[in-house]
């Protein structure tokens, strides 16, 4: 079975906690104990229903206040398919929050609220969504109980949401009106709805494709590991050098010509070895070792390519950040670590070209540095050559961290747009 990764964005109280639990408890991925702690702590609150979102909603500061503030990862499966889900806040103060949990998304479910309708937090989640490439949208109307399951209030949403939609780069658009509190088209299909003829959120999520959206043409390969069993007393290890990594794209199999970086030297792969022993071939996301013919010095952070598909060896990058640290702004001339794939080097910010108003996507090219959840485009100057795609291209390869030198902490994300 594939895996599946999604995340649910959306206002603050549109549901995704909720919706969260009901797939959970609606597909009987929860365990006894968990379902009788939820309906124990309901209870004593005195309220009316199971609360589902507190299968999410672990922090104590998120169950007082009855929000979501960090990300909540939980995992379940159905037959056909293995699911991860990043439960992400709707506030704006949360916005790096939001970028983490859809920066590995395969899709993104942002949650409508079928009263208020499309509000400023929607577009924004839509917006970042697509500012990450996240390739599958779905809109879930939810509280469709609270309108009467109104068809007319739907098709008013699915219009107004289209029209805002057309302004960004969105490959697949669905729409699915839910109720997560009474479980209306989130597992089964609702007969409350009938005029409604597409399928349920679950079913939707086990059959979208996702197979096509990773770069199965530009191979890259980050080293993340050299094994050398110096000490094994097993003669056919003795020699056993390997390359262990993920694969970031294409295809890798044995004897494939393939092509060191930096070095720029070609060779050939003998062997793949897999966790479980020997592999056919290798593509993204697999985790393997490769063994090579010829005696390379290959080190982390190198990366093995096609000779004649590489990545860009660039020190200068050109890229969209979101800032993620209340201590500090970015600011032309600030200095930080980047990591990129394998590969940390120091890099110096060279300019701010604009700051992003992500609920008008207005540029402000006066901005004068970036607070934190700001996101902006920048230029950026690294030490040593990294070996990037466009993130447009790759997501692993175009992607990367800022991390502050003096306390190690990741203080930004960001997207390659270019480089040179």
């Amino acid at each position: 079975m594939d895996i599946l990764r999604f995340a649910t964005a959306g206002s603050v109280d549109d549901g995704k906690s909720t919706l969260i639990g009901r797939l959970l408890f609606d597909s009987k991925s929860i365990f006894e104990d968990q379902l009788e702690a939820v309906e124990r702590t309901s209870a004593d609150r005195g309220e009316e229903y199971t609360n589902l979102a507190l299968l999410t909603d672990g922090l104590r500061a998120e169950r007082e206040q009855g929000i979501t503030i960090d990300v909540a990862y939980r995992y379940f499966a159905t037959p056909r398919r293995k699911f991860i889900i990043a439960d992400t806040p709707g506030h704006i103060q949360y916005t790096r929050n939001m970028v983490t949990g859809a920066s590995t998304a395969d899709l993104a479910i942002i949650l409508v609220d079928a009263r208020k309708g499309i509000v400023e937090q929607s577009r924004r989640h839509a917006f970042l969504a697509t500012l990450l490439k996240v390739p599958h949208l779905v809109v879930a109307v939810n509280k469709m109980d609270l309108v009467d399951y109104d068809r007319a209030v739907y098709e008013r949403i699915v219009d107004e949401f289209t029209a805002f939609a057309a302004k960004l780069d969105i490959t697949d658009l669905t729409f699915v009106p839910i109720s997560a509190l009474h479980g209306d088209n989130v597992v089964e299909r609702s007969g409350n709805m009938p005029w409604y003829e597409g399928s349920s959120l679950l079913h939707h999520l086990e059959h979208v494709h996702i197979a096509s959206d990773r770069n199965l043409i530009d191979v890259r390969f980050p080293v993340q590991y050299v094994i050398r069993p110096h000490r094994s007393t097993d003669p056919e290890l003795h020699d056993y050098r390997g390359y262990a990594g993920q694969v970031a794209g294409g295809v890798l199999k044995p004897g494939d010509e393939v092509v060191h970086l930096p070095s720029g030297l070609t060779t050939t792969i003998t062997h793949i070895d897999g966790p479980n022993g020997p592999v056919a071939e290798a593509y993204a996301p697999m985790s393997v070792t490769l063994r090579l013919a010829d005696d390379i010095d290959i080190s982390r952070g190198d990366m093995i390519a096609r000779p004649n598909n590489r990545p860009e060896v660039a020190q200068d990058l050109e890229a969209m950040v979101c800032w993620m640290t209340p201590d500090r702004q970015l600011t032309p001339r600030t200095k930080l670590t980047i990591k990129h794939t394998t590969r940390t080097a120091r890099a110096m910010v060279k300019e701010l070209n604009y700051r992003l108003d992500v609920n008008t996507l207005h540029r402000d090219e006066e901005a004068t540095g970036l607070g934190l959840n700001e996101i902006g485009r920048i230029g950026l100057r690294v030490t040593q050559p990294l070996f990037v795609d466009d993130y447009t291209r790759n997501r692993l390869t175009g992607g990367f961290i800022l991390i502050d030198e003096a306390t190690n902490n990741t203080v930004a994300a960001g997207m390659i747009i270019s480089a040179r």
